[in-house]
């Protein structure tokens, strides 16, 4: 939504107002389809490029604004959140090298935003979910300070109330409450465009959402979020929940989140899809329109349509309708949506490469696909997709069922290679983009299965924070290198480089996975969770998850002890053995504050509290696998340094 005079709309005059111009940007748009306004002899192609800013210990950045201001002039524009920036790809005509010259170009301008960042002491990285990301990163006060972004923001929280929910179930399960839409900003992703003439886009709108789910299954990037592993393409889901202004009501009636697929195939022209989201999705927000379509249209030149373009950047299609103008002439897009960032460039433009040679030759192979497809079946597919990637079963044309890998490489992959051969793409740019697709589907390797494998071996060995950590540092070198995922080697303990303890959080390190009682509770209970789960602190909560005490084994193994000893059973309850009101630390405070606590108090355990409720706890057990980790690091620092030194001493005598 990159309209910059934009505001919450207030009141309901403004909202009337608005509407009216929405009217009469519809009736403008549909006479000029019936008169032929639009570019009909070129194609053309673009791309928006999102990636996220991270520090020297690979965590976001929120440093947007003092990039894009020694970067000065090009093609840098702001997103929702400070430790994200989008790069504007210009158009170029679909023929040629075309898609070698979006990826120099590409390439190109990420070293330079790459180059400032360093010199911020910074780097860049390209992923759908940054894996390091953490609560306090998407915070309010890291929303990019622009009015229409806070304009959003304050428009999705009127219609929907300050607190929300999100839920994922994937390998783990992810179930947080959040206060603002800002956690979208945690989302980044590779956008495409292909400009389309009009009597051509409902043939190719359609193809683009049956394809959205195969094309996906090879693309997903985003597999962790806050630590969890849940969808292939968590995107798809975050994205969904974050946006959503719906609020729970009678589940007989039916409803859409903004964030949308859609509800059925297109039929006649891009205006079905205008005036569904005009009809479906309430107006978020306005702006002072002072164009005169009517009169525009009188005289013969192509209005913007502003209400219109701000109403369709509110409603988030996975395959988006775009109206431009180009060269004083009026166009047709199709923008996809559903590809993350990353995990390189050579990753990204294959990507758009299967995609939009999938756009230029399903027709020939299939004809009308809404005649040979149900559209529930492209929907099921593409949700299944971010959900499996490669593990996906799709059901396709003809209820004929494949697997992902052989619907990639034995149906579609055929039909890209003459769809881009037939746009008079060059053959080296289509061997070099499909064959990077193929050899990524047949190793399995998407960018989700390399952190999900990587993640799997680091967490034996250090934890989850530090395994983040290190994934990141390794993308950020792969990213560098530009050899495309399926090239890649497995994440490893030695890319925590820079990794600084210091410079945690208490959420990072904090254990989660708790073993708690209540106060009622007997103590019998506490003694065998301390055996059978190898703990030595218990917290008691209510039935709220508000912390009322805290039990240690010390306690539980003197009041045993004391029973023992006068020969009766331990019978005393938790209420009456705990520690009422024990000291606690906030999941954002740093890791130096809780040693201090902890030092100063002489504690062994930190409950920590958010929102009057217990979210973790911090053990002496945590700061020893830390302190572990940092030893073994500077042990082989200090081999390593003497390795040198001892090189250095043999060289006269080897002169």
């Amino acid at each position: 939504m990159g309209e910059e005079k934009v505001k919450l709309a207030e009141n309901r005059e403004q909202v009337q107002e608005f509407v009216k111009y929405l009217m009469k940007d519809i009736r403008a748009l549909e006479r000029m389809l019936e008169e032929g306004w639009f570019e009909i002899d070129k194609a053309r192609i673009g791309a928006e490029q999102e990636l996220c800013l991270v520090d020297r210990n690979a965590k976001a950045a929120p440093i947007s604004m003092e990039v894009l201001e020694k970067l000065g002039e090009g093609p840098y524009t702001t997103e929702l959140a400070q430790f994200n920036l989008e790069i504007n790809m210009p158009p170029l005509e679909f023929k040629g090298d075309a898609l070698s010259q979006m990826e120099e170009n590409l390439q190109n301008e990420a070293d330079r935003v790459r180059k400032v960042v360093n010199e911020l002491g910074g780097e860049i990285v390209f992923t759908g979910i940054l894996p390091t990301i953490r609560q306090v990163d998407v915070d309010i006060e890291n929303m990019t300070p622009l009015p229409r972004y806070d304009a959003l923001c304050k428009a999705i929280n009127k219609l929907r109330g300050q607190e929300y929910e999100l839920r994922i179930q994937g390998m783990d399960e992810l179930l947080m409450r959040f206060d603002s839409p800002l956690l979208e900003a945690s989302n980044t992703g590779f956008q495409v465009h292909l400009q389309v003439n009009p009597d051509q886009f409902v043939d190719r709108y359609n193809i683009a959402q049956a394809i959205s789910g195969p094309v996906l299954a090879s693309a997903v990037n985003s597999p962790i979020l806050f630590g969890k592993r849940l969808w292939r393409e968590t995107r798809v889901a975050l994205f969904q929940q974050t946006v959503d202004t719906r609020k729970a009501g009678d589940h007989l009636r039916d409803s859409s989140p903004r964030v949308t697929f859609g509800n059925e195939w297109l039929k006649d022209s891009i205006l079905e899809i205008y005036k569904e989201d005009i009809a479906r999705y309430r107006v978020l927000l306005s702006s002072t329109v002072n164009e005169d379509v009517e009169k525009l249209i009188e005289e013969g030149k192509p209005p913007e349509l502003r209400a219109l373009q701000i109403h369709n950047g509110t409603v988030y299609r996975w395959n988006r309708p775009c109206y431009g103008i180009s060269n004083g002439i009026a166009h047709l897009r199709i923008e996809n949506r559903v590809f993350p960032s990353g995990p390189t460039i050579a990753d990204e433009i294959a990507n758009a490469a299967f995609w939009l040679g999938l756009l230029n030759g399903m027709g020939d192979v299939y004809g009308d696909i809404t005649d040979v497809m149900e559209f529930d079946d492209a929907k099921m597919n593409f949700f299944a997709a971010s959900k499996m990637g490669l593990d996906t079963k799709f059901r396709w044309a003809d209820d004929k069922r494949y697997t992902a890998v052989e619907l990639i490489n034995k149906e579609l992959l055929p039909i890209a290679r003459e769809g881009l051969r037939k746009a008079g793409i060059r053959k080296s740019d289509i061997d070099s983009n499909l064959e990077t697709i193929e050899e990524r589907t047949d190793k399995a390797q998407t960018g989700s299965y390399w952190m999900l494998k990587s993640y799997s071996e680091l967490s034996k060995k250090v934890s989850r924070e530090q395994a983040l950590t290190a994934i990141t540092n390794a993308m950020i070198k792969n990213q560098k290198k530009g050899e495309p995922v399926h090239k890649w080697g497995l994440a490893k303990v030695e890319d925590m480089e820079m990794w600084q303890p210091s410079k945690l959080l208490v959420e990072e390190f904090m254990t989660t996975d708790l073993f708690t009682v209540q106060k009622d509770d007997i103590l019998e209970l506490v003694a065998n969770l301390i055996e059978w789960r190898r703990i030595r602190y218990v917290p008691v909560e209510d039935d709220n998850n508000h912390l009322v005490g805290l039990i240690t084994m010390r306690m539980v193994f003197k009041e045993f002890n004391r029973a023992i000893h006068e020969e009766k059973a331990a019978e005393e309850s938790v209420e009456k053995l705990m520690i009422k009101n024990p000291i606690t630390i906030h999941p954002e405070a740093s890791i130096l504050e809780a040693i201090d606590i902890m030092d100063s108090q002489q504690i062994g355990c930190l409950p920590v509290v958010k929102n009057n409720r217990l979210v973790g706890v911090i053990t002496e057990g945590n700061y020893m696998n830390i302190t572990a980790r940092l030893l073994r690091s500077m042990d082989s620092e200090d081999g390593e340094s003497k390795d040198g030194e001892s090189k250095e001493g043999s060289e006269p005598e080897a002169e």
